[in-house]
């Protein structure tokens, strides 16, 4: 049934009850007052069902709104945590970037490379291939890990890594000391050795590095024709180069192949370890001072042997 015609229903009965009683308490007043009465209780009834209606409806219009300004007020508060929480996150990512490069300009290392890694990292994500953004961040992630092991006062990769050889050459500015053992022979053969023993002349030519290096054998039988050759050509790039037969020298002074090593500056030691095929198969950078100072040690008593009465390079 619906509201009008039940509001209407209701109306008439009332109307009609109302009629019905005047006319039975009254009947002497004329039917022109029990219409009067009729009607007018009739549309007060009416009147009445639809305040109650409307309040009824106002009641709903009231819960709704305040549904929705719970809502809304709820919704605004997760807005307002999520914003405050972004920009805290951005602020701290602002203060964490402002500390680091404040850290940067502070350090005794140059800082414009720095900031230009970072600034083009930035550009290869922004219009990189996926292949190209990837490959970034592997090399951005291998550049953070040598940094890390360097912070540490050692560093380490697999195999020989020849740049790291030819960069320390790059980089000396006072002396090169380096020992070679059958370890990196076959090494003086290949095309990184000749950007190395470039690298080393430049070093010798244009900043006055004193370069030595020391060819080891076991036995004088050892000491083959190749191998001056190999040591009379590092000579013609300015190197100070030598054999020493270690069974001519004394025990204490002997190494093994594990002694494969080379002194930047008198602080940086690179150094290669052979597996059972006396192959390399790692490469390290020791800077602690004890270590350093150790193989500094090793070599002058080697380069000093050598001249009092090992066989020389020539």
């Amino acid at each position: 049934m619906s509201k009008v015609f039940r509001k209407t229903l209701v109306t008439a009965v009332v109307a009609a009850g109302t009629f019905l009683l005047t006319n039975a308490l009254t009947p002497d007043q004329g039917e022109l007052w029990q219409w009067t009465v009729s009607i007018t209780l009739g549309s007060a009834t009416l009147l009445v069902q639809y305040l109650v209606d409307f309040g009824e409806r106002l009641e709903t219009v009231e819960e709704y709104q305040k549904r929705r300004l719970r809502e809304m007020k709820d919704r605004l508060t997760a807005h307002h945590t999520e914003m405050r929480e972004a920009i805290d996150e951005s602020f701290a990512k602002i203060n964490d970037a402002t500390e680091l490069f404040s850290q940067v300009d502070r350090s005794v290392l140059r800082s414009d490379g720095v900031t230009r890694l970072a600034r083009k990292y930035t550009q290869v994500g922004e219009h990189g291939s996926e292949i190209v953004k990837t490959f970034a961040q592997e090399e951005i992630g291998r550049l953070a890990s040598l940094m890390e092991s360097l912070s540490n006062g050692s560093a380490e990769c697999p195999g020989e890594n020849h740049e790291w050889l030819i960069d320390l050459t790059t980089c000396a500015r006072r002396t090169v000391y380096a020992t070679s053992t059958d370890v990196d022979r076959d090494f003086w053969f290949s095309e990184p050795a000749k950007r190395y023993l470039a690298a080393q002349g430049e070093a010798i030519k244009k900043r006055g590095v004193q370069v030595r290096r020391l060819f080891l054998v076991d036995e004088p039988e050892h000491v083959t024709e190749g191998l001056r050759t190999v040591c009379a050509r590092q000579r013609t790039f300015g190197i100070d180069a030598r054999i020493a037969v270690q069974s001519r020298l004394e025990p204490s002074v002997q190494v093994t192949p594990l002694n494969d090593f080379i002194i930047f500056d008198g602080e940086l030691c690179y150094e290669t370890e052979p597996d059972v095929r006396v192959v390399p198969v790692k490469t390290t950078l020791k800077m602690t001072p004890e270590h350093v100072r150790e193989r500094v040690n090793r070599f002058n008593v080697l380069w000093e042997a050598t001249e009092e009465g090992a066989e020389a390079a020539d």
